[in-house]
């Protein structure tokens, strides 16, 4: 029988292995059995994104104990696949604990006689990645929480592809964490053994060098950067992350000039004091760079989170103010960028292929009409846009262009196969000093967007569900909308709904047909009556949140805005949120 929250914080208190400061902390919680429920009613799920959660002492907490659990689950994973002499690639961000947190699942790994490529300074997720190709290693972990706030860490694990783990993979490691004692049942050497192993590599500035020349060479124009190096000037901040460095190298070595950096926010520092949370899809994290951009007279800021995997633009409009834009419109900006200077160059073939989301706008795949391009459709998770990389190379079926999500991820090139804010950075700057040899800003790119594909607003809305109770009511929410799935949403009619979990796609005339090529996962998604309209609901994979995804597309911004506004009130009526 499964224990108690109770008989597992018992179990903690009662522990040999646990150290004094946690047996402190949890007793501090003793006769709060609220915090004791939050703490122990679960294990940290392990799921295709690893682990996250808020650091502290508890199984349902990030800290040294769930972070050694689940290394002995990849350590067990890694050695059934045979990978102990390809080894694991290991590497971290700044948030707290985050190199602490490295140094143990090294421990653990090399416990059990895995090979360990262990990066000793901060670095960037999609490096991590890209350094898992570029050792030929079985597997590899990144400590970060990405853009969470600052309470939480997390353990994402990747496999021999330098993506994410797919299903399989992390349901293996669930299994073999189920049968693992989370103090008894790991293999641990001390740090002085760890330092003389044999089988510790430390990783040093040869992958720094290699990841940056793979990212140089997806540039398409460089020449239009020095074109107007003198008079071109970005500002940027990397919240408090990793991205100082390889953001700032890359963009020096394509020629960009005037890079100003945000110096409140230059400095790595897990509390993050500038910001609410490191996030770029936040606006308000970008004030301080927006006074220096005006200060300086910049035309554009680009903003990185602490892992370096997303990043955020502002852009100056045509009356001076600098606006933040969405990821969908990042995404757009640079699907026209890369497809109309690619078809110039006579690059494009009919198998060039971009690679969206189902939450994604549907202005992509207008831009990519425009060019011949296809466009595939996968799940939220860059692990999937990965997989298709995979496949296209494989069967030789398709040549990818970009891939993205509408949460502020892209990655226009196959040297990593996670999202990058890097290779990324590198591009928005290219697009927009090739925009700036025109005569344009990035903003009058955007409504020049508009104008030939139409005008589209998408607006994502997330309702935080914290704790235990916040997870059961995000899943009694999907249950009662799958149960009696609406026909409209205020008052407009629905075209089709499609249920990612069942894998099934609902018509409007009765008719039902599958929904293919796509895994099943828990979303929904509502298409209206106009064909251009949809709403999506999905709960986050890696914050106690429910998600609202909401598009439209009209002859008039005016117009498209106020579709979307009416929509959400629906949308939330409706969810009763």
């Amino acid at each position: 029988m499964e224990k108690t929250a109770q008989q597992r914080y018992q179990d903690w208190m009662e522990s040999d292995v646990l150290d004094e400061a946690s047996k402190q902390e949890l007793a501090a919680i003793a006769s709060d059995g609220k915090e004791i429920e939050e703490r122990f009613y679960r294990y940290l799920g392990f799921g295709t994104a690893g682990m996250r959660g808020i650091i502290g002492a508890g199984t349902n907490r990030m800290n040294l104990y769930t972070v050694r659990h689940a290394s002995q689950g990849l350590a067990q994973y890694v050695l059934a696949k045979d990978g102990a002499d390809k080894g694991v690639v290991i590497g971290y961000d700044t948030r707290y604990y985050s190199d602490t947190f490295a140094r143990e699942t090294a421990r653990v790994l090399v416990a059990n006689g895995i090979r360990v490529y262990l990066f000793t300074t901060i670095h960037a997720t999609p490096e991590v990645s890209f350094a898992i190709r570029y050792y030929g290693s079985a597997s590899g972990v990144m400590i970060t929480a990405s853009h969470n706030p600052k309470e939480y860490n997390g353990y994402k694990a990747y496999g021999p592809d330098g993506a994410q783990l797919p299903p399989e993979g992390s349901d293996m490691i669930s299994s073999f964490l189920e049968k693992i004692d989370i103090f008894d049942g790991i293999k641990l050497i001390s740090d002085e053994e760890l330092d003389s192993s044999p089988l510790l590599t430390r990783i040093g500035e040869e992958v720094d060098e290699a990841f940056l020349n793979a990212v140089q060479k997806i540039s398409i124009d460089s020449d239009v950067i020095r074109s107007v190096a003198d008079d071109f000037k970005l500002v940027y901040t990397p919240f408090h992350g990793t991205g100082l460095r390889p953001v700032t190298e890359i963009l020096r070595r394509i020629g960009v000039k005037n890079v100003i950096v945000e110096p409140n926010q230059a400095k790595p520092d897990p509390a993050f004091p500038t910001v609410v949370s490191p996030n770029p899809e936040n606006p308000e994290g970008f004030a301080m760079a927006i006074e220096l951009a005006k200060k300086e007279n910049a035309t554009i800021i680009v903003g990185t989170d602490p892992d370096a995997d997303r990043v955020g633009v502002v852009v100056r409009d045509a009356e001076g103010e600098y606006r933040v834009l969405t990821g969908n419109q990042t995404g757009a900006l640079l699907c026209e960028y890369i497809l109309s200077s690619k078809q110039a160059k006579g690059l494009l073939s009919p198998k060039s292929t971009i690679i969206t989301t189902v939450v994604t706008s549907d202005i992509g795949r207008v831009i990519a009409a425009h060019y011949g391009v296809q466009v595939v459709d996968v799940l939220t998770g860059f692990k999937w846009i990965a997989e298709k990389i995979a496949q296209f190379e494989e069967t030789g079926s398709n040549v990818y262009e970009l891939g993205y999500e509408e949460s502020y991820g892209y990655l226009p090139g196959t040297y990593a196969r996670d999202k990058d804010a890097v290779g990324t950075v590198m591009l928005i700057a290219e697009m927009a000093a090739s925009y700036q040899a025109k005569g344009m800003t990035l903003y009058d790119a955007l409504m020049a967007l508009y104008e030939k594909y139409g005008y589209y607003e998408d607006k994502t809305v997330s309702v935080v569900m914290p704790g235990k109770d916040g997870m059961q009511k995000m899943a009694d929410m999907m249950a009662r909308v799958r149960s009696d799935m609406p026909s409209e949403l205020g008052g407009v009619a629905i075209k089709t709904r499609q249920d990612f979990l069942s894998s099934k796609q609902y018509n409007a005339d009765g008719s039902v047909e599958p929904i293919k090529d796509i895994p099943s996962s828990d979303v929904l998604k509502f298409m209206l009556a106009d064909d251009k309209t949809f709403v999506a609901i999905r709960p986050s994979g890696t914050e106690p949140k429910i998600k609202l995804y909401l598009s439209s597309a009209a002859e008039s911004h005016n117009e498209a805005q106020s579709q979307v506004n009416y929509l959400l009130g629906a949308v939330r009526s409706y969810l009763g949120l």
